[in-house]
């Protein structure tokens, strides 16, 4: 029995130090809750308290801003694009016609006229940055034609060619393409007469080209001196004619003739005492620029087959703008550039716009007026 009563004061016993620990558990519990909250509070207090006290940021005054003057466009050329490297292509036009009017001499920047046997003449028409949609028509190699070819690093164009241009183009590896030989870019109009009917387009050559091994790029194919800003020739310092009117006779058959259109500020070209037409627009022709550059020529066969000095110095005019002054021409070989200037030396500058060099006998008695 006693074991049993001093178990029930043991139970007792421990029963009262549970409780006071457990209340001991309970008091601690809540001195810490209190004293993490008290920290916490301390904590956010001083936090506040340091961003009030930062010191406000100094004021500044605000930035100018200067806005920026536009960026000044460059001005470009009209006539082609002077940025492209696109190796230009040089077309041998017929000027005897017949009953097949002329088509794509409008798109051309550069064209060369020039006698042949007969006392006709052809011409050569330079093209570059143009998707012209016909060309024509056209006629056979001279090779004196060569030579103005490649002054510009062109292509050379044409269908047939005469002996001496056949030995030429072969000697001098000329880069062409002859309807002879490589019929493919050219097409025969069967409403006009051969061989005046042969014509082509520019995606057909340049489709041909494709085949070929030509470098159909070139950094050396500009020859004139162009002005992206309009130009008279009062600027050069020399007093210039009026030129309304440009007679060229190259033989009794052959006349040229270019009418200044003042509105337009170029020159109307007429052949043989009619306007030359544009086979496609059926508009007249008209140029910004006449080139007349004075060559020796001579007969070398039997055949009226002619020759041209075109290397060495000689005289000729720059027409533009209703106005004329004398120029000197000199080209030191046959694929050296012809390089045109004024009397004091100065090179020629150009208006931005399509040229027409007529290379013409020394003895050719041009009138302008």
């Amino acid at each position: 029995m006693r074991f049993d009563i001093e178990d029930k004061e043991e139970r007792e016993e421990k029963r009262r130090r549970e409780d006071k620990r457990r209340a001991n558990l309970i008091l601690i519990f809540f001195v810490v809750i209190g004293a993490i909250v008290l920290l916490i509070t301390v904590l956010i207090v001083r936090s506040i308290s340091q961003r009030n006290q930062t010191p406000a940021p100094t004021s500044t005054p605000p930035t100018t801003i200067t806005p920026s003057a536009p960026p000044i466009e460059q001005k470009k050329l009209t006539v082609f694009d002077e940025d492209s490297s696109e190796r230009p292509i040089a077309v041998m036009i017929d000027n005897a016609i017949g009953d097949a009017k002329h088509a794509g001499l409008q798109d051309s920047y550069l064209n060369y006229e020039i006698l042949v046997e007969g006392g006709i003449t052809r011409i050569m028409s330079i093209y570059k940055d143009k998707d012209v949609s016909l060309i024509g028509p056209i006629r056979s190699s001279r090779h004196y034609f060569l030579d103005y070819a490649l002054e510009s690093d062109a292509i050379y164009v044409h269908y047939g060619w005469s002996p001496y241009a056949e030995q030429d183009e072969k000697a001098m590896n000329i880069n062409s393409v002859n309807g002879l030989t490589d019929p493919d870019p050219f097409r025969r109009d069967t409403n006009a007469v051969a061989p005046h009917n042969v014509f082509t387009k520019m995606v057909y050559i340049k489709n041909f080209l494709g085949s070929t091994n030509y470098s159909q790029y070139s950094n050396n194919w500009q020859l004139l001196n162009y002005s992206v800003d309009p130009i008279t020739l009062e600027e050069t310092g020399y007093t210039p004619k009026v030129a309304n009117r440009i007679t060229i006779p190259y033989s009794a058959n052959e006349t040229r003739t270019y009418n200044y259109d003042a509105n337009n500020q170029y020159y109307m070209r007429v052949t043989n005492g009619k306007a030359q037409i544009d086979r496609r627009s059926n508009e007249q022709l008209h140029y910004k620029n006449i080139i007349i550059e004075r060559v020796d020529y001579e007969v070398i066969d039997g055949e009226g087959r002619l020759n041209l000095n075109t290397t060495g110095t000689g005289t000729g005019y720059i027409i533009t703008n209703g106005a004329f002054l004398p120029i000197r021409w000199s080209k030191s070989s046959r694929t050296a550039k012809t390089t045109y200037t004024y009397e004091n030396g100065n090179e020629v500058q150009v208006n931005d716009g399509n040229t027409f060099i007529q290379i013409v006998p020394t003895n050719c008695n041009i009138t302008i007026e």
